[in-house]
């Protein structure tokens, strides 16, 4: 071998002997899986932006941020003196007293001339926030108030009459909460309700209608047993409500003293988390009296506003038992709106007896809801009725 084959010979060698660096192809970090991850967390993150309501939604939240924050002062007042006043318009002034305890001066007129001016002191942290108490009073005059006659069946929307009343009331009732679910609250009322005249003194008398023409005074002691785990009264898509109220109306040497007891349950039923809910109420008011009483008509329960029937006219259904049965499916369309679906059953009568499903009137439509997470400020309701249609405008919840 050569001089040049030992030096090919060692080189060989060296080679064969040497750590062999196997090229790997490098793959872009954006073409891995971890590499797309971070991608798009990076385009997501470019472009969040907070979330900004429409401005139903904010309209609502300031009106709810209003009304509720501590140092407000006047604010819109729209009770009626009665049902079916038609529209109603006033203002309050909320003087604040304590850090929690407020006392509201407020009036509304509404468009028939019907007045309504009334104070309210309210104290709403008694007994480590467990009670509350409530004192009212005030003056009401109404004009135009319905009268259709007496029952269910009996009488038309053609048979309508009307009446006048004056009205002055005060009461102080204490609402608690000695256990998470179980409301208990009392107190006593004093009232003077004056039946004025109108039209319905061409069709009764004193005689044929127990009232009529009548000025009475009540003193009323009433008491409440409920079970209540809703998240808030007037707006909750979970929880029920199951209470008994009971009332006695006291005419200290005349003829119209009575006792009244409702049965009132309300339930809520959640689908698809919350999305959507059913809403189930059941509630029946019933008076008892003694030998030689009577209840006056416009102290009966009735049907028919924008809690009970809503497709019949105010006040359109009078008797001394009253039965009420709704459902609605709402749907939830944004934070602050909903849109439900409801139906309406129900029935008066002048026995208990004859509190059962058979003869009941009905109604059914739909609505929207404008709410907070507590309450409903606003609420739009289309019902029909084998009486027709009618539009309902409500500041509560249904139930």
């Amino acid at each position: 071998m050569g001089r040049h084959g030992w030096i090919l010979a060692a080189a060989g060698l060296a080679l064969s002997s040497a750590p062999v660096a196997t090229a790997q192809p490098v793959s872009a970090p954006e073409h891995t899986r971890a590499g797309q991850i971070e991608a798009q967390q990076a385009d997501k993150a470019r472009a969040v932006a907070p979330y900004r309501p429409g401005p139903i939604e904010g309209l609502v939240r300031k009106i709810d941020e209003h009304l509720t924050a501590r140092h407000v002062r006047w604010h819109p007042f729209y009770g009626p003196a009665y049902h079916g006043a038609g529209v109603t318009a006033g203002a309050g002034y909320m003087f604040h007293t304590g850090d929690y305890d407020g006392l509201d001066v407020r009036a509304a007129l509404s468009l028939n001339g019907s007045k309504r001016a009334e104070a309210e002191f309210r104290r709403p942290n008694l007994f480590r926030r467990r009670a509350a108490l409530t004192v009212l009073g005030g003056w009401r005059e109404g004009f135009g108030q319905n009268f259709f006659g007496l029952g269910t069946a009996a009488g038309s929307r053609d048979d309508r009459t009307e009446f006048d009343f004056r009205q002055t009331y005060g009461s102080a009732t204490l609402d608690a909460r000695p256990r998470r679910r179980l409301v208990l609250a009392g107190g006593l009322e004093y009232l003077r309700y004056e039946q004025r005249g109108g039209s319905i003194t061409a069709r009764y008398s004193a005689d044929t209608l127990a009232g009529v023409g009548q000025r009475v005074d009540y003193f009323q002691p009433h008491g409440r047993i409920a079970l209540d785990w809703r998240p808030a009264a007037d707006y909750a898509r979970r929880g029920g409500a199951y209470g008994v109220t009971a009332r006695r109306y006291i005419d200290a040497g005349g003829p119209f003293s009575f006792t009244q007891v409702d049965y009132d349950l309300v339930q809520h039923l959640p689908v698809l988390r919350d999305a959507w809910v059913i809403s189930l109420r059941a509630r029946a008011e019933t008076t008892f009296t003694g030998a030689g009483d009577a209840v006056p008509f416009f102290m009966m329960p009735f049907l028919g506003n924008a809690t009970t029937l809503r497709g019949f006219r105010s006040t359109r259904f009078r008797d001394r038992q009253s039965l009420l049965l709704s459902a609605e499916w709402r749907i939830l369309l944004n934070a602050s709106l909903d849109a439900a679906v409801f139906y309406d059953a129900g029935k008066v009568t002048g026995r208990r007896a004859e509190l059962n499903l058979r003869g009941l009137k009905s109604d059914y439509g739909v609505g929207l809801r404008f709410h907070t997470p507590a309450s409903t400020p606003l609420r739009f309701d289309l019902a029909h009725s084998n009486e027709g249609f009618r539009m309902v405008v409500g500041a509560t919840a249904a139930f």
